[in-house]
Formats: C-alpha cells, structure tokens, sequence
C-alpha cells in the first residue's frame, strides 16, 4: 500500500481517512447552517447556491465512502451491520438530493426537503463518526493509505472545491448584510 504524506510534504501532518471524511461532514454541516441563514433572509438564490452546493458534497462524500471506504472496512473490521445501515442512509440521502436537483426554493417543498435531508444527514453523521469510525480506529485498515486513495477519488470527482464554495456562500451573505439588502418579510 502507498505510504502516507510525511512531515515536511504537501500537508504539515498526515490526514487519514477519518480526518477527510471527518471535515466532508463539517462543510456540509456549515452549508445546512448558511442554507438557514438565507431561509430567514429569504434569499432564494443564497437557498438554491447552498442546496446545490450541499448535494454536490454529499453526492461526492457518499460515492467516495460507497467505493473506497465501506468496502475497505467491509474486508478489515467487524462492521457489517453498521454498514448496512450506512447504505441504506446513504439511498435515501440520494434521493432527497435527487429530488432537490430537480426543484428550486419556488417548489412547495424545498425548504421542506432541505431540512429533511440535514436531519437525515446529521443522523447518519452520528451513527458514523460513533459506530462506524470507532470501528475503523479498532481494525487493522491503514487509515492514512486509505485517507490518500479518498483525497484522490475526491478529487478526480472535482470534490476540491467545496471548502472554496462554502467561503463563497459565506461570504455573499456577508457582503448582503453589510450593504443592507436583507429582504424584510
């Protein structure tokens, strides 16, 4: 198997698999939060950039863990059951986002179905970052072998860009509140 990035190279200390996933669930978790901002702003562009940015990560994340992660702890920690219910969170998941691609904050249920798939979301995140990952500590996996096939897979998927897009969204909401175009209900 490849070695990890050691001191000194790209990055200051090597990112396993956990820390990559770890950081996928936080930037959604921030594009939830700034998707509320603009819910109570009712900015439907601000409502659409996050919804669009959120399904992209998600879809990136899910197909990431379904080709490189699950199955690598599949073959090297007792994980099966926990894993299961990972692939049935991930399907529903998946098809919220395949709903919200189709729809825009105009449809009756979009913000309906974004506050459905961040709870669906944050569940799951719980389940993993508790159950399965403490597993994946447990096995005999290399975390930080399995870390570097994930960044690249990421990437190959133009995954790289969404801590840039999160900034992004953070910052047009910003830019709105200081020049006072906030939409009054």
């Amino acid at each position: 198997m490849p070695r990890a990035v050691s001191r000194g190279t790209r990055h200051s200390r090597t990112r396993t698999a956990l820390d990559l996933l770890k950081q996928d669930h936080a930037e959604v978790s921030k594009l939830f939060k700034q998707f509320e901002r603009y819910r109570k702003d009712d900015d439907s562009a601000g409502m659409q950039a996050c919804a669009q940015a959120a399904c992209r990560a998600l879809a990136i994340h899910a197909q990431i863990e379904e080709e490189i992660f699950y199955p690598a702890l599949r073959e090297s920690a007792d994980a099966e059951d926990a894993l299961d219910e990972a692939d049935i969170e991930h399907s529903h998941i998946k098809e919220l986002v395949g709903q919200l691609e189709a729809s825009d904050p105009g449809d009756g249920h979009f913000e309906a179905r974004v506050k459905v798939l961040s709870e669906y979301v944050r569940h799951h995140v719980e389940e993993e970052e508790s159950t399965i990952f403490a597993k994946a500590r447990k096995s005999d996996c290399d975390l930080e072998a399995l870390g570097e096939q994930l960044q690249a897979r990421k990437a190959e998927l133009g995954g790289e860009g969404a801590s840039a897009e999160l900034a992004a969204l953070a910052a047009r909401g910003v830019t709105r509140a200081r020049s006072g175009q906030r939409a009054t209900r």
